[in-house]
């Protein structure tokens, strides 16, 4: 699977892309947003969840990278 270059992902898109894979997941970030503050850099910001949300997480990254 070839990357696109950072600068020619919209971060909306990546926001609304990586928000529905995580609810598919059982996963919610709450604070999950485009950061505003530094549109050039097209940043994403994650933002702060709970220790039982890292640890879904990481067991569902475990899972996908044993795939």
């Amino acid at each position: 699977m070839a990357t696109k270059k950072a600068l020619e992902v919209d971060p909306y898109v990546a926001v609304e892309s990586l928000r529905a894979v995580l609810t598919e997941a059982g996963i919610v970030f709450p604070s999950l947003r485009v950061d505003a503050a530094s549109p050039d850099l097209k940043l994403v910001e994650l933002g702060r969840i709970r220790a039982d949300v890292a640890e879904r997480l990481a067991n569902a990254l475990r899972r996908g990278a044993q795939e």
